[in-house]
């Protein structure tokens, strides 16, 4: 199973945010929205990715004043992004590997998705469902 397969089952946009944001507005935009993390666009390019980890890694360091100051400047960058055509277990396996939980879908230049690892982990789970259950019925009916 491919990223693809996972974004094109959504019907909601993604969301971003912009690199002159203010981090107080992106921590509340990522509260409203219930999510771990933006992808920082200039015009159609990704050129961050800015996580309630980088928001309090800089509020442990620094303190509230890194409410007030922009996206770009605790954003992490350069983005790792992900191709669609590239495997669950792939996808799953970079993140691992560089210790990130999200990863903007880049196709052809173009900003296409934004998976969380847990919407790997749901995906993959539900895979090894289903084979367990093709196994299952196999059985019985052999």
């Amino acid at each position: 199973m491919t990223i693809a397969a996972i974004i094109a089952s959504r019907t909601h946009s993604i969301v971003t945010v912009a690199p002159d944001a203010l981090v107080s507005d992106v921590v509340a935009l990522l509260a409203e929205r219930r999510i771990g993390a933006v992808p920082v666009m200039q015009g159609a390019e990704v050129v961050g990715i800015l996580s309630e980890r980088d928001v309090l890694q800089c509020l442990a360091h620094e303190g509230a004043h890194v409410l007030g100051r922009h996206a770009c400047d605790i954003m992490t960058a350069p983005p790792i992004t992900v191709d669609p055509t590239k495997t669950v277990i792939g996808a799953l396996s970079l993140m691992t590997k560089r210790r990130i939980r999200h990863l903007p879908v880049i196709d052809k230049g173009q900003l296409i998705g934004f998976i969380s690892i847990g919407d790997l982990v749901k995906r993959r789970i539900d895979q090894i469902e289903a084979e367990a259950n093709a196994m299952r019925d196999y059985i019985t009916q052999a």
